[in-house]
């Protein structure tokens, strides 16, 4: 019985995925030294099966950067607004330390696209802005979290470039050294260096089991 549409449909969801996640792979290890050769034998297919999904290497990778670029790989989320300043940096912070443990080729990917000369042009000015925006919103949460009184009193541009580059080396570090679950800092560690140290995520911990057992 032939198959329907639909079920053929399916199957050429389930095949593009399958190469999109092998060349994530293989895209941030070689970075655009990679070939479609690579990208097939990583994904198990035929090599003319990953060109009838993807006509170029040059148009897969893009592909790639474009989604990870506009899917807000690192970009802070506002979060609950019923939530203090501090409270939603800590939100963000805890959320963009797990994306880079979590998904590391990712933003090895995102360093290929910023330090390969090759890389297309208009994808360099995606990822300059995105940068751009993820900088402008983080200082935005850090000096309502210093006006709030929870977050340290330090040149807010000084703190943005102290998280943006502990987020960078660690998305490095992640892809590069294969670092495990156990192995990777936590983000609380880097919370406590930018939160004032009575508002520090083990102290506020520590305080309300304090409060706790008085009741």
């Amino acid at each position: 019985m032939p198959r329907s549409e639909a079920e053929n449909e399916r199957i050429r969801a389930a095949q593009r995925t399958a190469i999109l996640a092998a060349a994530r792979t293989v895209f941030a290890r070689r970075g655009l030294a990679a070939t479609i050769d690579e990208v097939a034998a990583a994904a198990g297919v035929s090599h003319g099966l990953a060109y009838r999904y993807f006509a170029s290497k040059a148009e897969l990778f893009r592909a790639l950067a474009e989604e990870a670029l506009t899917a807000g790989a690192g970009a802070p989320d506002p979060a609950d607004a019923t939530r203090t300043p501090g409270e939603r940096l800590g939100y963000v912070i805890r959320a963009l330390v797990a994306n880079r443990r979590d998904h590391p080729e990712t933003f090895q990917l995102l360093g290929h696209v910023l330090a390969d000369p090759s890389a297309p042009a208009d994808l360099m000015a995606l990822a300059e802005r995105r940068g751009r925006e993820f900088r402008r919103q983080l200082r935005e949460l850090i000096t309502a979290g210093q006006a709030s009184g929870e977050v340290a009193g330090d040149d807010p541009d000084q703190l943005v470039t102290l998280i943006a580059a502990c987020l960078d080396g660690l998305g490095r570090l992640a892809g590069q050294h294969g670092m495990g679950q156990t192995a990777f800092p936590s983000a609380e560690i880097l919370l406590r260096m930018v939160m004032k140290p009575e508002q520090a995520p083990g102290r506020r911990a520590a305080e309300r089991n304090r409060q706790g057992s008085r009741r």
